[in-house]
């Protein structure tokens, strides 16, 4: 029965390394069990069929998933090769601001139930807003707010490429 895991070890020089399974077990696992070893990597997701050796947990038949190249972001197709780094600051703006439309890229309709309802705020009354700007080898920036976006969801998906 094939499992998912994820790379967490990777030692190239030595051929071998370890997944973390979707148990949160680790296992053992070798290059030459590897259809795809052009792409083992760190934090790389994968699936294997999982055993155990003489040193306990371990996977064969492991193959790499392929990352998409695209990763979208409130209605935004970002090229993950065109990254060249991201950055997630805090920003304080009047809290009954309402999204920015000019720089709004979202698709409303789909969005509209994820983004969290604000609190009816005072006139002058400020609020901290995680922002995450990304910027692409073409220098451009692209900047989403947390009102758009979950930034940590985002960030772990920016953290893998």
């Amino acid at each position: 029965m094939a499992m998912k895991g994820t790379i967490t070890t990777w030692f190239e020089d030595k051929g071998f390394g370890f997944i973390k399974d979707e148990n949160g077990d680790n296992r053992y696992f070798h290059v030459i069990k590897v259809a795809n070893p052009e792409l083992i990597k760190k934090d790389a997701a994968v699936t294997f069929e999982p055993t155990t050796n003489n040193k306990g947990l371990s996977a064969y038949a492991v193959k790499v998933i392929p990352e998409s190249k695209y990763i979208y972001i409130a209605g935004e197709r970002i090229k993950l090769t065109a990254i060249k780094s991201y950055l997630v600051y805090s920003e304080e703006v009047p809290a009954d601001t309402r999204i920015d439309k000019e720089n709004t890229v979202l698709s409303v309709g789909g969005l509209m139930n994820n983004i969290r309802p604000k609190p009816a705020a005072k006139p002058g009354d400020m609020r901290s807003v995680k922002k995450l700007a990304i910027t692409t080898f073409q220098g451009t920036i692209f900047t989403f707010s947390e009102d758009e976006i979950d930034v940590e969801e985002t960030v772990k998906l920016l953290k893998l490429k």
